[in-house]
């Protein structure tokens, strides 16, 4: 079969969209693409066909649990075996899903990113064919994109460590420089580099400025007098998904709150019930919509403001995926840029404790491994941003990531130990009973120590994994795993450590005013003095004609931002952190630290010392960083 009647007898579709063939051919003939597609353009297929036709394995890397369920589910109705890899998979249904791959029943294989990151997993995946390897959300890699993950950065080596016969970076949200990180980290020819056109004439855009008190009203009348239909609405915190869900009940508009905050299983029932509705409501974080195939999306509200364009275009790409008119309004408040900006605030790291990471690491041998969690703690670093930093210092050339391990093994025999060792093969019997040989008997479940036992049978570590996972797959023993700690070795030696933290601390602010630029662009598109459409296709490099329906086209615009109602600290809070400062010296040694903590801004400390339960934490939420950091300094 070709790709044409694949596309036809598999996924009974009569032709490719714009850019899909493109792509697809490329990576039959074996070469390494970027797909730049709108969301809800298309992605998918690009993966999903050559998958079909190539003789190995397809890897699709995923941040987003709810798509893989949402692909596995949509292939497997069409007859396709495809299987996802995720932190909720049993030991079972990792073994049954290891089954059909080997077997070469199931093509496709869906990967959350941290997987790389399991010992176990990377045994089972390095005896496999891969021909194809596919990143979505690729733009995570640039650390100038809206999004950016530490892990999306080691994936060029993953792929490159498993041989993977080619690689498909996939993105809805690039600009220009972005796209050149991606083609750089995964050696794509400038030419296989294909945009499909982000303007989406079925979404009409539209925006609107408020007063606090007048933003629910608002909201609760377009619901009211519009059609109904399939509804999105974005808010910045669980706690206002929770509220406005329940006051629109309440008003007679059915509503459900989503965000990640919820047991999984509840997350799924209600983006089960969400995708089989005609006129659902969903009242969510940015938790919800990603990956979601919905076609009949009409209405996409931002009840507060998205954090970027790059987010916004994903946002109201989720609306008219059928080709209808959709609407999708943005609703701004003077106080809504505070929330966010403090969100961007509570990232950024001063330079003591960036010193103290350097310190910690700059005392480990040539090889090492470390646990991201405990060094989180000790530097009072947020986790997320520890792992920023620690991927600056291999982007410089100090540190190169290697394979990660975990601490504890532990293991329970399905099958008495001699009926295990008569099922292994002759050649490897004397080499399984050594290892088998090793286990010590905890409370309930077999202990492994796995550094003695490279010792002591002189072999290589992989081996003995390897030897675990393949005996695991085989359903003779059940395997825990704990303490995962991140395998690391030093290229270069830190000479000047103080001169690296000060640099660390200004990429870090760089990062800041990034961010903060970000939202005055999203703002910017907000105010509508110009097409909203057309600034928007600006913003990825695309030139288009006014839509003739925004707000701006509409004659609606342009607005005016009434700045926010600034209000000072106050004596009162002035003399409490005075005496919070005496109680927790170390914790709040600087206006930054007690900026943040009046700011509802916490860290690793912070929460492990209860400093959280506090009367006077997250007093000043509602005031801009800047100000509160202002007057403590």
């Amino acid at each position: 079969m070709d790709a044409k009647e694949v596309l036809q007898q598999r996924f009974g579709l009569r032709s490719f969209r714009r850019g899909q063939k493109s792509v697809i051919t490329r990576l039959l003939n074996g070469r390494n693409v970027a797909a730049v597609f709108p969301t809800g353009g298309g992605k998918s297929l690009c993966y999903q066909l050559p998958s079909q036709l190539l003789p190995g394995t397809t890897v699709v890397v995923s941040p987003l649990i709810a798509l893989m369920k949402d692909q596995c589910d949509a292939l497997q109705s069409r007859g396709i075996s495809a299987a996802r890899f995720d932190s909720n998979m049993s030991t079972s249904e990792f073994r049954m899903a290891m089954k059909g791959i080997r077997c070469g029943e199931t093509k496709i294989m869906y990967v959350a990113p941290e997987r790389f990151f399991n010992e176990r997993f990377i045994a089972s995946l390095g005896t496999l064919r891969i021909s194809l390897f596919a990143i979505d959300e690729a733009h995570c890699i640039s650390q100038w994109g809206h999004n950016f993950r530490p892990d999306y950065l080691k994936l060029a080596k993953v792929a490159e460590s498993f041989s993977a016969e080619r690689v498909l970076a996939l993105t809805a949200t690039a600009t220009e420089k972005v796209l050149q990180d991606i083609r750089s980290s995964f050696k794509i020819r400038k030419p296989d580099a294909i945009r499909a056109p982000f303007y989406r004439s079925n979404l009409h855009l539209r925006s609107v400025i408020l007063e606090k008190q007048d933003q629910y009203a608002h909201l609760l009348k377009q619901l009211r007098h519009r059609k109904p239909g399939s509804t999105l609405i974005y808010v910045t915190t669980q706690r206002s998904a929770e509220e406005i869900a329940e006051r629109l009940t309440e008003d007679g508009i059915a509503s459900t709150a989503y965000h990640a905050g919820l047991e999984t299983e509840r997350r799924m029932e209600i983006q089960n019930s969400f995708i089989e509705s005609k006129a659902g409501v969903v009242v969510a974080t940015i938790a919800f919509g990603m990956g979601i195939d919905k076609s009949n999306i009409r209405y996409v509200y931002h009840f507060n403001p998205p954090k970027s364009l790059e987010a916004y275009a994903q946002e109201v790409g989720r609306a008219g995926r059928d080709g209808k008119v959709s609407l999708c309004e943005m609703m701004v408040v003077p106080e809504d840029r505070i929330v966010l900006d403090n969100f961007t605030y509570g990232d950024t790291v001063e330079r003591r404790p960036i010193e103290q990471l350097i310190e910690r690491l700059s005392g480990l041998p040539d090889s090492f491994f470390v646990s991201h969690y405990r060094l989180s703690y000790e530097t009072d670093i947020r986790l997320s941003v520890l792992r920023t930093l620690i991927t600056y210092l291999e982007l410089e050339g100090y540190l190169e990531a290697t394979s990660p391990r975990y601490e504890s093994y532990k293991v329970q025999p399905q099958l008495a130990l001699e009926q295990i060792l008569a099922k292994v093969p002759g050649p490897n019997r004397d080499f399984s009973e050594a290892l088998l040989s090793m286990l010590t008997k905890g409370r309930t479940w077999f202990l492994l120590n796995v550094t003695l036992a490279t010792k002591r049978l002189g072999v290589d570590r992989n081996k003995i994994i390897e030897t675990i996972e393949s005996m695991s797959e085989k359903g003779w023993l059940e395997v825990k795993v704990g303490d995962l700690n991140h395998g690391y070795r030093w290229l270069k030696r830190i000479k000047r450590p103080k001169g690296l933290a000060e640099r660390l601390a200004s990429h870090m602010l760089e990062r800041e005013t990034l961010e903060v630029r970000r939202l005055d662009q999203v703002l910017s598109l907000a105010k509508a003095d110009a097409c909203q459409a057309q600034a928007l296709s600006k913003h990825f490099g695309e030139t288009t004609l006014a839509c003739g329906h925004c707000s701006y086209c509409q004659n609606e615009g342009p607005f005016e931002m009434p700045p926010p109602v600034l209000r000072s600290i106050g004596r009162g809070v002035k003399l409490a952190i005075a005496e919070l400062i005496e109680k927790y010296p170390e914790q709040l040694s600087t206006p930054r630290d007690q900026a943040r903590f009046l700011c509802g801004l916490s860290s690793p400390q912070m929460v492990r010392k209860r400093m959280t339960r506090e009367a006077y934490y997250g007093i000043c939420s509602e005031m801009p960083f800047a100000d509160v950091l202002s007057e403590l300094s």
